[in-house]
């Protein structure tokens, strides 16, 4: 796959109390590489009411998938089927300590795209708060394929 991509990133939390589901959905430009087995993305993100933009890099595997942010936002979350990882989420407003636990992982690669799902339930400062879904999706820039 080419270096200069599309990022398609489709997020959902339904959240504990009432079923409420957050759905967050964005397509940006951003660079692909393949290094050591894995597939790394990297694209910037910008907050409402900031001038400075979010980085965010994406490894995937078969074994599974890490985010790291880097900016505005500073986090590094780790994806591994069956197993509960711990982080901090920090942002403008403060730090929040984060426990994600991937109950459903699944990479389909192709030579014109990578596709990244993602189940997963998340905690927020030791409590359950949400199941989760990620899916990502990123392909060549001037692909005539591209779809949402």
């Amino acid at each position: 796959m080419e270096k200069e991509v599309l990022i398609h990133v489709r997020g959902l939390q339904v959240l504990d109390e009432d079923g409420q589901q957050e759905p967050v959905e964005i397509v940006v430009p951003g660079e692909y590489y393949f290094r050591n087995g894995s597939h790394y993305l990297r694209y910037e993100e910008m907050m409402e009411d900031f001038p400075q933009a979010t980085v965010n890099y994406i490894k995937m595997s078969p074994k599974g998938m890490e985010v790291r942010k880097k900016g505005l936002i500073n986090v590094h979350m780790v994806f591994e089927q069956g197993k509960k990882n711990m982080t901090y989420y920090t942002t403008p407003y403060g730090t929040l300590q984060m426990g994600i636990a991937a109950t459903n992982l699944e990479l389909k690669e192709s030579e014109e795209s990578i596709n990244m799902k993602v189940d997963y339930a998340l905690d927020m400062n030791q409590q359950h708060v949400a199941d989760c879904f990620l899916a990502i999706q990123a392909q060549p820039k001037d692909s005539k394929e591209f779809t949402l």
